[in-house]
């Protein structure tokens, strides 16, 4: 007698997702049901085959998808989401990276449009780690096009270029600090040049400000107990008015420098919101909240010639790579 043929195992509608690691299985997890997608069973081949490129890649990669601008992406691009994940994934593309859009909603735009879109190392503020950071970003936009031939989605790979253009940036700050202080004859010389040259690098450094001390701290070897603002840049006439001689015995005194000087190691100053006006501090009015007061010690001396005070960019992590910057 002849068997019955078994009937075909059921398709599995996700098997698409296989092997697409953590965010292969927050796609296979989720109720796209209650998406501009709809359920996933009902996803077209195009989408699904996008979608498995994207998962398989190492790469940052982004696919938007629909009249909804639904975002899905892989592992590489969750790290660009910072704060943002896990509700990014399925969300509105536009409504996600709403304070990028300046810069990438025209090159988006165009590639729904059917153009391709390739933008190198833009200039972007994030809010993705709970404050508006600076960053750089390469990145494409590419037109995917589904059954019926029409633009369905984009392809949007990403590389994240922040750290290699901060690095690039403040190389060139040493740089045109050496050139430029080379050329003085006296300390207090080289402190104004060095306001004036860091004046240029105000992402960075939103701030400086530079103080020469006396030959020696005690009074009575004939030195002086107060630091003498020799360099100022990013700050306007008034605030540098209520921070100019310092007496290094003032306990009240907005910058640490006994503390500093007794130390010689740099301090961190916060919450500078009334000692320095939102209005008068570097290119972009409200960054400021924080400084590093520093020792300036020639090499074979034992106590600094002179206090730098440097602030520091609320947007931008005070990380390692920073931190050797100021050092």
């Amino acid at each position: 007698m002849l068997q019955a043929a078994s009937p075909a195992a059921s398709p599995d509608p996700l098997a698409f997702l296989a092997g697409g690691g953590a965010m292969g299985a927050l796609i296979r997890s989720m109720n796209w049901s209650s998406t501009a997608l709809g359920p996933v069973a009902g996803w077209p081949q195009s989408l699904r085959t996008t979608i498995s490129i994207c998962l398989a890649s190492d790469l940052p990669i982004c696919v938007i998808w629909g009249p909804g601008l639904v975002q899905l992406y892989n592992d590489a691009y969750r790290v660009i989401c910072g704060d943002k994940h896990p509700r990014s994934m399925g969300q509105n593309f536009a409504d996600c990276w709403k304070e990028a859009w300046p810069v990438i909603g025209q090159a988006h735009d165009a590639a729904l449009a059917g153009d391709k879109a390739f933008l190198e190392t833009q200039h972007i503020f994030l809010q993705r780690h709970g404050y508006l950071e600076e960053c750089f970003f390469t990145f494409s936009f590419s037109p995917i096009r589904d059954e019926a031939g029409q633009v369905g989605g984009l392809f949007h790979p990403v590389i994240e270029m922040t750290a290699q253009m901060l690095a690039q940036r403040r190389t060139r700050a040493l740089r045109d600090l050496a050139a430029q202080t080379s050329k003085a004859k006296s300390v207090t010389e080289v402190l104004a040049l060095s306001a004036q040259t860091l004046a240029d690098h105000a992402l960075d450094l939103p701030f400086v400000l530079t103080y020469a001390l006396g030959p020696a701290l005690d009074p009575q070897a004939g030195g002086t107990d107060q630091a003498r603002l020799v360099g100022v840049a990013g700050l306007d006439a008034d605030t540098v008015a209520s921070l100019g001689t310092v007496s290094l015995m003032d306990a009240q005194a907005v910058w640490p420098m006994q503390e500093v000087i007794r130390s010689g190691t740099a301090l961190q100053v916060s919450n500078l919101r009334q000692a320095i006006p939102a209005a008068g501090v570097g290119p972009h009015p409200g960054w400021l909240d924080a400084a590093l007061v520093m020792p300036l010690t020639p090499p074979g001396a034992d106590r600094p010639v002179a206090i730098l005070v440097a602030g520091i960019s609320p947007r931008l992590p005070m990380n390692e790579a920073y931190r050797s910057f100021y050092d």
